[in-house]
């Protein structure tokens, strides 16, 4: 078993540190840092399950799971035992909208 952080997902991890350095604090970094990486590892033992990603069960894609932490919504799927990250976002980011760019930026 292997959590395999896509590189859209990992510019996602940059772009959230940087925003939350910025921002917050480090220590606010690490605790969120910290919150994603607990539940991707909890994912990734099957001890936590997502909910199907509803923006694509209405178009029939139900694969795709997330999860959230006290900030943040992770987007994955299970392939065989590993867990693949296709997205990180703040909850104060306009989720649909970052999936669709996703989805399409996927499909090239």
């Amino acid at each position: 078993m292997a959590i395999i952080i896509l590189p859209d997902a990992q510019d996602d991890l940059l772009s959230l540190q940087e925003y939350m350095l910025d921002k917050w604090s480090e220590a606010s970094w690490l605790k969120a840092e910290d919150e994603i990486f607990d539940k991707l590892a909890k994912v990734d033992t099957n001890r936590f399950s997502g909910t199907p990603v509803q923006e694509l069960v209405s178009v029939g894609i139900v694969d795709y799971q997330n999860v959230y932490t006290s900030h943040h919504k992770l987007v994955y799927r299970r392939i065989v035992n590993d867990t693949y990250v296709y997205l990180v976002a703040g909850q104060r980011q306009d989720f649909p909208t970052l999936l669709i760019k996703r989805i399409l930026k996927l499909d090239r």
